[in-house]
């Protein structure tokens, strides 16, 4: 616990892969380890809406920790980890369906075929 105060990082989980983001004050620790106290991963989706906007601020911060860093996590003390989602409006759009224009000439290409 006294480990988690003092340098604890959180592990949020990304499309690109787990990154670890180093909370700027001891009272964010604080906050971290009663978010985490019941449940060591959390979907982004079930925190509260200032704690999203907390986990995101840092995120978007880039409070990363270094990729040498992040080799050494078996010493360095993980408070929890964040499911991160992206956002439901960047998944990739179904793919189109044909103009009706041209499903109708292939149609009449068909047509002409068999006749």
């Amino acid at each position: 616990m006294i480990e988690k105060l003092a340098a604890g990082v959180v592990q949020v989980q990304t499309p690109i892969g787990p990154r670890y983001v180093v909370p700027p004050t001891w009272l964010q620790r604080v906050y971290l380890v009663w978010m985490f106290r019941n449940f060591p991963i959390l979907p982004h989706a079930v925190l509260s809406r200032r704690q999203q906007r907390m986990i995101d601020r840092m995120c978007s911060e880039q409070r990363f920790a270094s990729m040498a860093y992040a080799d050494g996590m078996d010493e360095v003390p993980v408070i929890g980890t964040i499911e991160h989602r992206p956002p439901a409006g960047s998944d990739p759009l179904p793919p189109r369906r044909p103009v009706a224009s041209a499903t109708a000439q292939g149609l009449a290409a068909g047509i002409r075929q068999r006749s």
